[in-house]
């Protein structure tokens, strides 16, 4: 099954994909309620949906198709890492840590945007940049299972940009905190929720071989495969329950594939406008097989203050004061 939420005359809308059209579904459940429901009701939904409206996919407003109240960003391309710690002087060297347990840090879930939105320009940032990632949505509540169980917990699977302010982030992270600002703007999650079954003719062991690429303008600037994650998302779901709660609806994302993002292609070349940052009215398309297209185009910002900036910290520490 492929389901989504879509905005049809201001209001918002459950549907599923039948033949390149959405049809709509007629029940009261959300997509996350419908997808825990027993196989066979799921399927009586989805063969009855569309007789009171449907439409070819092209013309769908998409919402993000689900609410979480958590989203988890990890760090799983191998390929991605070392691109980044080409940057400046590094060489390359992937720290030893990374491979000793799946990173990732937490994202703002009132940011989200759905396939087809226009995404406002975050104010104080030159140099906004996207990440093309996949994700999974957790299907009901998680803690303390194994890899081998994670299976069951996978409603499944979205794109996903995680849009970020590069010069923001930059400064933010060496306070030796994870990116705030710099990240917390828009994230882009859709079109739909394609469900597991609908993914295992791609499965390669404990990996689905899906292609992912990304346009901007419709040039293309980065092409990888999801099996190339160096953690399985059944991997990184037993890592996060692992004394702490997974609760229903929310995202995990894969983190940035290898090229995904405009700062790689910088890092790699140590050519830090080319390609040129993102900017108002660029289209940024990404493609992941089996999961469908989202489409975001850079619009105008939306901050009312254009000219503010962050006041400097007072200094309050000093040793005579210990």
């Amino acid at each position: 099954m492929q389901i989504g939420r879509y905005l049809h005359m201001g209001m918002p809308h459950v549907g599923v994909i039948h033949h390149e059209r959405v049809h709509k579904v007629d029940t009261k459940l959300d997509v996350l309620e419908i997808l825990n429901l027993p196989q066979s009701e799921q399927d009586a939904l989805s063969a009855s949906a569309g007789r009171r409206h449907r439409f070819p996919i092209e013309e769908a407003h998409w919402l993000p198709p689900i609410e979480p109240r958590a989203m988890r960003d990890y760090l799983t391309f191998e390929a991605h890492v070392a691109g980044m710690k080409k940057s400046f002087d590094g060489d390359g060297t992937i720290p030893e840590p990374w491979y000793e347990a799946p990173g990732f840090y937490f994202m703002n879930p009132w940011s989200l945007y759905g396939a087809t939105d226009t995404i406002p320009m975050p104010p104080l940032t030159a140099r906004l940049d996207f990440e093309l990632e996949s994700c999974i949505i957790v299907k009901k509540m998680a803690r303390n299972i194994t890899a081998e169980q994670a299976g069951e917990y996978i409603a499944g699977y979205c794109i996903f940009n995680d849009w970020s302010a590069r010069d923001i982030q930059g400064r933010e992270m060496q306070v030796g905190l994870g990116p705030n600002k710099g990240k917390d703007f828009a994230n882009t999650l859709g079109p739909y929720i394609t469900t597991p079954d609908e993914l295992e003719q791609y499965r390669d062991g404990d990996r689905l071989d899906l292609e992912m690429v990304v346009h901007v303008n419709g040039v293309e600037y980065g092409r990888d495969s999801l099996k190339n994650m160096s953690w399985s998302f059944e991997e990184l779901l037993a890592h996060a329950s692992r004394g702490a709660n997974v609760g229903p609806g929310d995202v995990l994302a894969s983190g940035t594939a290898g090229m995904g993002a405009m700062s790689e292609h910088w890092s790699r070349s140590k050519q830090y406008d080319t390609p040129a940052p993102l900017q108002v009215g660029d289209v940024v398309e990404m493609t992941i097989t089996g999961l469908g297209t989202i489409r975001n185009t850079v619009g105008p910002g939306d901050s009312p203050s254009p000219e503010y900036r962050v006041p400097r910290a007072r200094r309050t520490y000093s040793e005579d004061r210990l």
